[in-house]
């Protein structure tokens, strides 16, 4: 399979066979191709070059319902939900005939059973959370019973927990029932432990196919990105590895009597918060989504928000996004209050933030490269009267795209086109460009392959170094203690205790975040 676009080679004759009663992982970087290669086979993109075979006869996929009447059925990473409406009126979009919504409302509750996808049919979409939305997504999906099921990225927003489950699950089908799976996926353990075979891609040709069983996630790493990488920003989200925040510090340069796996206290420990949230309290109704919330951040800190999704953490971000306010409370940044009822307030006093959702809310996806990273600070490249200097533009998106690393033709180039990783560096080449001295980041790694956890690492460390007061908002609870200084945990909208990493045992965050506080 091969697919072009103008210089770009998306997908550089790609093998790749699938059979039944097996999980085959595909796995790459962040803009290897995978998408492509999945896109062609939903008959959602055309391929230049190359041929596909259903059960050993050569069929043509020219649109999606020719690959719907083919058994093949996707689950894609980025949600395709109509937020006004419930979930069974998205699970049953596009059938044909009567509705029936008791009988929808069954079925919707029949798969969650059976897949272990807890919903409520009845709820709304615009009132879920992420992880909530994936589940509509994939009884969306295994609703309609398909041969050929085409996961990408389906535990980017769940817990390990969940995870696990939804794969025990898919295991027990896949065997029963004979079905093929193709599992996208960036995590390293998850392909090993999830997956029969292999397939990794890099730069849009196969560098290495193989029975997974007969692979490490060191090796995967090695072929997904043709270097050693260090797997601690991996290894740290799923738990492969100890966490040791201070691992590449030489001994004689910790503080005496700092144990080696203890992080290093905050650069400006003691220090006056430069984020503050008091009592902060949102309202759904008679429902508190957020109930006095407290919590504080100090400059040079990196302080993790952790807790089952579900419990405030997206409210909280879309409150510290701007995109709406508490019915009570204050938010202080520099001891000061901001009004969060005027527009801009937020990124005034110096908050920047990496949103949950980066397509609801962190970038504009058809607008240009440059023009995603100069939108919050328009006056530095206006000329007279106030006129967008398109020359400045382009020199000021060059030299981010340098510093960040953000891989594409031109800062001409949509973000639409670009790869998870790359429009995260978007997000996060914007906001530290801007001099914050809050920066939130939630659910940064969500989606993001190896190579891209590890910049991603890197670059919350170095805005914590240089003074910034860093929120980690995230569910992974080894990313949390990977990298945080203070541990907070949500429970119902709640901070219902704040642990040093040496205190933040899994036994006792799993307490707290059940509501167990002693």
């Amino acid at each position: 399979m091969s697919k072009r676009y103008g210089p770009v080679v998306a997908c550089d004759a790609v093998d790749l066979a699938v059979r039944p009663g097996e999980i085959h992982g595909l796995l790459g970087e962040n803009g290897a191709g995978k998408s492509t290669l999945m896109k062609i086979l939903l008959g959602l993109v055309h391929r230049d070059a190359g041929s596909i075979r259903r059960d050993g006869e050569p069929v043509e996929i020219d649109t999606p319902q020719r690959a719907a009447d083919l058994g093949l059925g996707m689950v894609h990473q980025h949600f395709s939900l109509i937020d006004p409406l419930t979930v069974w009126e998205n699970v049953i979009m596009g059938d044909n005939g009567r509705v029936d919504k008791g009988a929808a409302c069954a079925q919707v509750e029949q798969v969650a059973q059976r897949y272990g996808l807890p919903i409520d049919p009845m709820a709304r979409v615009d009132r879920l959370s992420a992880g909530e939305r994936q589940r509509v997504e994939l009884i969306k999906c295994l609703r309609r019973d398909p041969s050929v099921l085409i996961l990408d990225e389906p535990t980017s927003v769940l817990t390990q927990a969940e995870s696990a489950e939804l794969f025990t699950v898919l295991r027990r089908v896949v065997q029963a029932e004979n079905r093929a799976v193709i599992l996208i996926s960036h995590k390293l353990a998850e392909i090993v432990a999830a997956t029969d075979q292999v397939t990794v891609l890099r730069r849009g040709a196969v560098v290495f196919h193989g029975p997974t069983a007969q692979t490490t996630p060191q090796l995967l790493a090695r072929q997904m990105v043709g270097r050693e990488v260090s797997l601690r920003a991996e290894s740290a989200a799923l738990g492969m590895l100890p966490v040791e925040r201070t691992g590449d510090q030489p001994a004689g340069d910790r503080p005496a009597g700092q144990p080696a796996d203890r992080p290093a206290e905050p650069a400006t420990a003691g220090s006056p918060p430069v984020l503050r949230l008091r009592d902060i309290t949102v309202l759904l109704g008679e429902l508190r989504i957020l109930d006095a919330l407290n919590l504080d951040v100090a400059p040079g800190e990196i302080v993790g928000l952790y807790g089952v999704e579900g419990n405030g953490q997206a409210t909280l971000g879309d409150l510290l996004s701007g995109l709406l306010v508490p019915d009570s409370g204050t938010v202080e940044i520099g001891g000061e209050p901001v009004d969060l009822e005027r527009a801009g307030a937020l990124h005034t006093a110096g908050l920047g933030i990496v949103p949950e959702d980066r397509h609801r809310s962190g970038v504009v996806l058809d607008m240009t490269i440059a023009e995603n990273l100069v939108m919050k600070s328009l006056a530095g490249v206006s000329g007279t009267g106030g006129v967008l200097s398109r020359r400045r533009i382009q020199q000021i998106a060059r030299q981010r795209m340098t510093e960040f690393n953000i891989v594409a033709p031109s800062p001409d180039t949509p973000v639409r086109s670009l790869s998870g990783g790359n429009q995260q560096r978007v997000v996060l080449a914007r906001e530290l460009s801007a001099g914050p001295r809050v920066l939130i980041a939630a659910q940064p790694t969500h989606g993001l392959d190896v190579g891209a956890i590890e910049d991603m690492y890197v670059r919350l460390r170095q805005a914590a170094a240089e003074g910034v007061a860093v929120l980690l908002i995230s569910t992974e609870l080894e990313e949390v203690m990977a990298l945080s200084d203070r541990v907070a945990v949500i429970s119902s909208g709640r901070i219902v205790g704040v642990l040093d990493p040496a205190e933040a045992t899994a036994e006792r965050l799993g307490m707290l975040v059940g509501g167990v506080s002693h």
